[in-house]
């Protein structure tokens, strides 16, 4: 039986990594900073799946934290064979709105965090030969778009080029960047989804299933839905004066209320 950690484990996507992997099978470690939730979450993946559920309290955006998870990867005791990198956040309002102790957090968490797990992980992987990483990133990651989008954007080169260097060992790593999913996440920040077409909304559910068959067919990036995928396509074409306008336009429709 293998063993999975999830970051952001409690809710969303994170949520929907954690009983699919549940389902399948594998033993799974919860990470997030709620210790209440994260006890309800492994007492019942357990009981409905039978399978051990660890739980881990940690605050990504704290060295303490991202340490304790860091130690929790490397003990070859307990060989981690799949992370999920999901932990994440949105500030609310534009470039200069926003606290810069806010905006550094979020770097801490989408960027610090993911670079450190990933290594801790992926590390102990190629010692055994095996393994996977799927980091969340967002198909905000193209668009030309604050503080968030480029955490985002990092993500993805960071591990498209961490998955060219560990070609051979054993270990894929994958770039997961999905679009408008209906979590916790825009509520945490504030940010008003009414004008969101219903288009545009995807089920965590599906996503994590997209994401999983990806991962199992090697690839580096999933865009999980034909309606991103098209939409990643138009933006590759445009240029990136149009796309800047675009963005904005799009942040103030379907951004902070």
């Amino acid at each position: 039986m293998t063993t999975a950690l999830i970051t952001g484990a409690t809710a969303g996507i994170g949520a929907a990594f954690a009983r699919r992997l549940a389902a399948d099978g594998h033993d799974v470690v919860l990470v997030a900073r709620d210790v209440k939730r994260l006890r309800e979450q492994a007492t019942e993946l357990h009981d409905r799946h039978g399978v051990e559920a660890e739980v881990l309290a940690a605050d990504l955006a704290e060295e303490k934290g991202i340490a304790a998870v860091e130690a929790r990867l490397s003990d070859p005791r307990q060989p981690v064979d799949l992370l999920v990198n999901n932990a994440g956040f949105g500030n609310k309002g534009q470039f200069l709105d926003v606290p810069m102790a806010d905006e550094l957090k979020m770097l801490t968490v989408h960027c610090e965090a993911v670079l450190r797990l990933t290594s801790a992980a992926a590390r102990s992987m190629r010692t055994r030969g095996r393994g996977g990483v799927v980091n969340v990133a967002s198909v905000a990651a193209f668009l030309p778009r604050g503080t968030y989008g480029a955490s985002k954007a990092w993500v993805v080169q960071f591990t498209q080029g961490a998955a060219r260097d560990l070609a051979g060992s054993g270990v894929r790593l994958m770039a997961l960047c999905p679009g408008f999913v209906r979590t916790e996440f825009h509520e945490r920040a504030g940010m008003g989804t009414d004008n969101i077409p219903r288009w545009m909304w995807l089920d965590a559910d599906k996503l994590v299933a997209t994401a999983l068959s990806d991962l199992a067919r090697g690839r580096t990036l999933s865009i999980p839905d034909p309606r991103y995928k098209a939409l990643m396509g138009v933006v590759k074409l445009a240029p990136r004066g149009l796309l800047g306008g675009v963005s904005s336009r799009a942040g103030r429709a379907y951004g902070p209320r």
